[in-house]
């Protein structure tokens, strides 16, 4: 079995259409001399453009630096603008005066007065707390929402603080007929239209409001 090895073997490597030496490699092809001659005159053009870059490296550096921490700082914008927009809207804003056309409030006033003459103490302050989430929602259009309460609207700090402390009188008269199952009597009344009275005409007794 050996000698018909060896034997095969002497006669692949007699045939010579099997190639057992390795082959040298194609010289790679030359460059023409039109594109040698093109390389030479941009690195002779560029030459002095690469000089001057590498003596104002430092300062160009420099501005590379700032226009990629300016980058950074757009990018950053653009990313919490939204952000920055939503808190101003729940920044208190100064404080403001908006009371009711001084007509309209003594209409009201008329018009809770008439209901409270008439022993519907509870009908007058819900009046005057309807009208005034009306001049809230008129001045403040988008700080109300369906589910906001009077208890939650009295806290607001975005409103004024003369608003707050009229409106907080008022909702606490109506939150006790609500919560705690007392009708609001003449007296809850009383503090109710003078709270009103003060804040939107700057008095607060009957005789001063009838006329």
């Amino acid at each position: 079995m050996s000698a018909s090895f060896d034997d095969a073997w002497d006669g692949m490597r007699a045939d010579s259409d099997i190639q057992f030496t390795p082959a040298a490699s194609p010289a790679p092809p030359e460059l023409p001399q039109w594109w040698l001659d093109f390389l030479d005159w941009l690195g002779a053009f560029l030459s002095p453009l690469f000089e001057a870059i590498g003596s104002a490296w430092p300062i160009l550096r420099i501005l590379l630096l700032l226009l990629l921490a300016a980058g950074v700082l757009t990018l950053l914008w653009i990313i919490l603008a939204p952000y920055v927009e939503q808190w101003r809207s729940r920044t208190p804003v100064a404080e403001t005066v908006w009371q009711p056309a001084p007509e309209d409030a003594r209409e009201l006033l008329a018009e809770a007065e008439a209901l409270a003459a008439k022993g519907r103490f509870e009908e007058a302050v819900h009046l005057l707390l309807y009208r005034s989430i009306a001049d809230i929602e008129k001045h403040r259009p988008n700080l109300l929402r369906p589910s906001s309460t009077s208890r939650e609207i009295g806290r607001f700090d975005s409103l004024p603080d003369a608003s707050r402390a009229m409106f907080a009188v008022i909702a606490s008269q109506v939150e006790r007929g609500l919560f705690a199952a007392l009708p609001v009597d003449e007296q809850g009344w009383l503090e109710s239209r003078e709270a009103y009275a003060g804040f939107a005409l700057g008095k607060g007794r009957p005789a001063e409001v009838a006329g």
